[in-house]
């Protein structure tokens, strides 16, 4: 059976709202995103609109040169690799490609966000946590599940899967320009040499 990857891309910026998440849980990581290429373009989660307003958030395409990313001087973060089979996989695009159609529908889970931090489960139509959504295509895609409430998954936990680490540290390192030669994905390869394991 033809084998398929997806990657989940683990960040922990320095914003207030990263700050506050870390202090309550003690996580390394706070952010989540999903793509389904190994370049990481197809790359996409929820987060804040505008980079500099918090208190508005949606779904969106992520990009490690663009947003809250670029203006941070360091983005500690591990790039997590999934095999799945083809039929899984391609479930998981589709229930990407339906988010990205009707993005306009999708928000940010602020309320779900607070009730994670009680540690109580809640569910919305249309609003999604970073992690809940990432959470929500595995799911959907038969790929895994943890038998919790959406809201209550935190990116750490995308760690516990059945997966390669094939690049952890800075990812501000992996940022590339239209003068650089070398792309993303070469450089994940020679990290992933270096047999890094799981935290």
């Amino acid at each position: 059976m033809e084998k398929c990857y997806l990657y989940i891309v683990l960040t922990r910026t320095n914003t207030a709202l990263s700050r506050l998440i870390r202090l309550v849980t003690s996580d390394d990581y706070t952010h989540a995103a999903l793509s389904l290429d190994k370049d990481l373009e197809q790359m996409y989660s929820f987060g804040r609109r505008s980079t500099y307003n918090p208190f508005i958030g949606r779904f969106k395409h992520e990009d490690l040169n663009d947003g809250i990313y670029k203006i941070s001087k360091t983005l500690p973060g591990v790039v997590l690799e999934i095999e799945v089979p083809k039929d899984q996989y391609e479930q998981a695009r589709n229930l990407l490609n339906d988010f990205i159609e009707n993005s306009h529908r999708y928000k940010y889970n602020y309320r779900g966000l607070i009730f994670s931090m009680l540690n109580r489960p809640v569910q919305y139509d249309y609003r999604f946590l970073c992690s809940e959504f990432v959470y929500y295509i595995l799911r959907e895609s038969g790929i895994t599940d943890f038998n919790v409430s959406g809201n209550l998954v935190r990116p750490q936990n995308f760690l516990n899967l059945d997966c390669r680490i094939i690049y952890k540290g800075d990812l501000k390192e992996l940022k590339t320009s239209k003068s650089e030669s070398l792309p993303i994905w070469s450089r994940l390869l020679s990290w992933h040499h270096h047999d890094i394991e799981h935290p």
